[in-house]
C-alpha cells in the first residue's frame, strides 16, 4: 500500500507530503489544480513497478521517465516541471508499506527522456494497478491495444493500459465466488452481465431473456460500470490491488452515481487501496454515508482538498472530511441554491 507521496515542483500540484489511508482516498477540488496529476503520478510510478522485469538502476531511470511521458503526454519529461523562470527541478517519493517498493526520482526542467533515481525500488509489483479515466473504454477492446503499439498515437497510455486489463480472462473457482459479491449491485444497475467473445474479443451485455447487446448501443454511464464490473470479475480489483479513477461521475446520473459510491466502497474494503478524485458533491456526500455505514466504520479513509490560494495551489488532508475547509464544491452548491431562491422569488 501508498503510506505517502513527496512532492516538489511537479506540474501544477502543490509543494506538500500527501498521507494515504490504506482504504478509501478521496481527492476534491476545481478543475485544474491538480487531481488528476497526483492520481497519473502515483499510477505510473506502480505501473513501472508491475511491469518491469529487471530492477537495474539504469532500466528504471529510463523506464520511469517513458512512462510519466506516456501517461502525462509532454512534449519532454522536463515540461512536468513547475513553472518558474530559470531552471527547476522536480523531486518525488513514493513511500510503501512495504519498503522495498519505496523510490524517489528527480528531474530537471530541461531533461528529455531520464529521470534521476534517488532511492530504487528492490521489489516489484505483483499486480498491475488500474486506472480509470473519464471516458469508457470497454468499446475500445479490442482494437486499441494493437493499435496503440503499432502506431503514434496522441492518447495517453492510461487508455492503452486499462484496455489491456480489461481483455484479461475471468476467475473462476473460490475468487470468482468472491467475485461475485462485488458484482451483484453493478450486473442489477446494468440490468445485466458483461460478456466478452472468445473469437472476436468484443464486450456485450447480456441481457436476461433478450441476448445479448453490443457495447456501443449501451448507454455510457452504464459502459462505465461495465468497466468496473470486468476489471473486479478478471481479479484486478479483489484483493491487493490498486485502483485510480478519474471523476467516476461523469455521464452518470445520480441514481447510477450511487450505485458507483457503493461499489468504490466495497472494493476499498477488498483490500484494494483506492483513489478517487472528483468534484461531484453529490458523489461525495455519498461516500460520506456509505463510510458512515456500521459495516463500514472500520474502513480507513483519507479526504484531500485542492484550491487555489495567493497564486498557488495549496493541500489540505484529513482523515475527517468535515476539517476540510476548502469544500468549493458545497460553496458553489450553496451559492446556486441561494440564486435559486432569489430567482424564484423575482
Amino acid at each position: 500500500m501508498i503510506k505517502t507521496l513527496d512532492v516538489q515542483n511537479f506540474t501544477v500540484l502543490p509543494n506538500a507530503t500527501w498521507s494515504f489511508a490504506p482504504g478509501l482516498n478521496v481527492v476534491v477540488g476545481e478543475n485544474g489544480l491538480g487531481k488528476t496529476h497526483v492520481l497519473k503520478l502515483m499510477y505510473a510510478l506502480l505501473k513501472v513497478l508491475a511491469d518491469a522485469k529487471d530492477l537495474n538502476k539504469g532500466v528504471l531511470e529510463r523506464a520511469y521517465a517513458d512512462k510519466l511521458i506516456a501517461v502525462f503526454r509532454p512534449e519532454s519529461l522536463g515540461r512536468l516541471v513547475k513553472r518558474r523562470q530559470g531552471r527547476g527541478r522536480c523531486e518525488f517519493r513514493l513511500n510503501m508499506n512495504n519498503e522495498g517498493m519505496s523510490m524517489a526520482g528527480a528531474f530537471a526542467s530541461n531533461a528529455k527522456s531520464q529521470i534521476e533515481i534517488l532511492k530504487a525500488p528492490t521489489e516489484g509489483l505483483a499486480r498491475s494497478p488500474a486506472y480509470l479515466p473519464t471516458r469508457e473504454l470497454v468499446t475500445l477492446c479490442p482494437w486499441f491495444v494493437p493499435l496503440y503499439e503499432n502506431y503514434h498515437l496522441e492518447f495517453e497510455e492510461t487508455w492503452r493500459d486499462t484496455v489491456s486489463l480489461l481483455g484479461n480472462p475471468s476467475l473462476k473457482g473460490p475468487r470468482e465466488k468472491r467475485a461475485a459479491e462485488l458484482l451483484r449491485p453493478l450486473e442489477t444497475a446494468m440490468g445485466g452481465k458483461v460478456q466478452v467473445d472468445a473469437a472476436s474479443g468484443r464486450f456485450y451485455l447480456q441481457l436476461p431473456g433478450e441476448g445479448r447487446m453490443e457495447m456501443p448501443l449501451v448507454a455510457e454511464g452504464l459502459r462505465k460500470i461495465a468497466m468496473l464490473a470486468r476489471l473486479i470479475s478478471t481479479g484486478t480489483l479483489l484483493e491487493q490491488g490498486y485502483l485510480f479513477w478519474d471523476e467516476p461521475e461523469t455521464n452518470l446520473n445520480p441514481k447510477l452515481v450511487k450505485v458507483v459510491a457503493a461499489s468504490i466502497v466495497a472494493v476499498a474494503a477488498r483490500e484494494v487501496q483506492v483513489f478517487v478524485a472528483s468534484h461531484s458533491l453529490f458523489l461525495l456526500r455519498e461516500l460520506e454515508m456509505l463510510l458512515g455505514d456500521k459495516r463500514y466504520q472500520n474502513l480507513p479513509r483519507r479526504w484531500f482538498a485542492l484550491a487555489a490560494k495567493d497564486g498557488e495551489v495549496a493541500l489540505e488532508q484529513s482523515d475527517q472530511v468535515q476539517d476540510i475547509q476548502t469544500l468549493v464544491m458545497l460553496d458553489e452548491e450553496l451559492a446556486q441554491a441561494d440564486r435559486f431562491m432569489s430567482w424564484e422569488g423575482a
